[in-house]
């Protein structure tokens, strides 16, 4: 969670009652499909649309089912959100009890995980059937600031009419995204919601802050643990003949022989003990380690791979596998690594720098970040990527899957 703009929900100066009741009449006509009155945030207006064309009844939202215990229970080991309990709990529960606020932490596919905070709050949460174990997507429950950060991937505040199902009006809600800064994956959402009386515009900060925090604590975690990982793989690599390296499960290299140092080999989205197949170095062995891999290089000239599909049906998660002669390679890819491989696959004769500085960022003078994030992009690609124009490398067949459900040949 980097540094950015925290919208409020609530403009500054502004009487809550009468916002709410301003919101009111924008929602009501835009349930009727009538003329605004005036336009709601773009957050607020991107979210509407959304749950509209899902036909989410504003009323009542969509049925969902509740996870039951064992369910519940297995989400919670699996969300790798559980370490960040102590830091989320200590910054936030005790202004939940004092603010009559709830915190709710939610998993990426927006199952509702822990629930504490105000006692009477969790009562009348109960009774909107926002409990533990309950679905809050969008498209579940309409707009919400749960379910609208883990679509828009940014921390969001919701007041009132804002949201779309009626019976949420009475309540307020702020919440923000949770990465795993070891591979950027979106784990989940932290959230304060309470009766719609108690907004206030800094709560939105106030998470997003406690969320930042837990992100940097799995950090912290995650370079302890390389470094305990370095300590045996120093002493390994110096027995080993040919090239070879020694990474954690998500790749981060703690100690190499033979290759050029760098700070991550992008792994597939699964691996295991045995034959490897990678893009930027071919043919590889794996060996377990305690708390990571031993990837023995071989010593062959890597085969050319021979088809790519990028993979953008997921909002936030998008795909590239490279396939070559017996093999494929899946990992997930940045959001702006994914733009760069759409603008080379839409354009398949090449782009120079300067033409896709103005298809990533709408002016063609920022050359020098192209350049870089092209070449970040090759160490973990290999040669699929050529210069000279920037472009796929010939007889490389390109599939896009877009976030339709479309797939484009190139």
């Amino acid at each position: 969670m980097g540094q950015q703009h925290l919208e409020a929900a609530l403009p500054v100066g502004v009487d809550p009652r009468r916002h709410a009741r301003a919101l009111a009449r924008v929602h009501e006509a835009a349930i009727a499909g009538e003329e605004l009155p005036s336009a709601p945030r773009s957050v607020i207006s991107e979210s509407w649309s959304r749950v509209q064309a899902l036909g989410v009844d504003p009323d009542r939202g969509a049925s969902s089912p509740v996870l039951d215990v064992a369910e519940l229970e297995e989400r919670r080991r699996e969300s790798g959100l559980a370490p960040l309990l102590p830091i989320l709990r200590g910054g936030l529960l005790s202004l939940a009890d004092q603010a009559a606020h709830i915190m709710v932490i939610v998993d990426a596919a927006g199952h509702v995980l822990w629930r504490d905070g105000s006692v009477p709050v969790r009562r009348r949460a109960d009774r909107l059937g926002f409990v533990e174990g309950v679905d809050w997507q969008e498209e579940a429950v309409g707009t919400n600031a749960i379910g609208t950060a883990l679509v828009a991937r940014r921390p969001v505040q919701v007041y009132s009419a804002e949201h779309y199902v009626r019976a949420q009006h009475d309540w307020t809600c702020a919440a923000a995204p949770l990465h795993d800064p070891r591979d950027g994956r979106l784990l989940g959402v932290v959230d304060l919601s309470g009766p719609a009386s108690t907004v206030h515009a800094t709560t939105l900060a106030l998470v997003d802050a406690v969320g930042r925090l837990a992100e940097s604590q799995l950090r912290t975690s995650h370079l302890t643990d390389l470094e305990r990982l370095r300590g045996i793989a120093v002493p390994l690599l110096a027995k080993v003949s040919g090239r070879a390296l020694v990474t954690d499960p998500h790749g981060w290299i703690a100690a190499a022989t033979g290759l050029a140092p760098a700070g991550r080999l992008p792994l597939p989205a699964s691996v295991g003990p045995g034959p490897l197949w990678l893009p930027a170095h071919g043919h590889c062995v794996v060996e377990p380690l305690p708390g990571g891999w031993l990837i023995r290089l071989a010593d062959s000239e890597a085969a050319p791979p021979i088809r790519v599909s990028l993979d953008l049906r997921v909002p936030g998660e998008p795909m590239l596998t490279v396939y070559g002669a017996t093999s494929e390679w899946t990992h997930r890819v940045s959001p702006r690594h994914a733009q760069l491989l759409h603008a080379l696959a839409t354009h398949r004769n090449g782009c120079s720098a300067s033409q896709l500085s103005s298809v990533l960022f709408g002016d063609a003078t920022r050359t020098l970040t192209v350049r870089a994030e092209v070449s970040r992009l090759r160490r973990i690609v290999g040669g699929i990527i050529v210069g000279r124009p920037y472009r796929f490398a010939d007889n490389l067949e390109v599939v896009v899957h877009g976030p339709d459900g479309s797939a484009v040949a190139g």
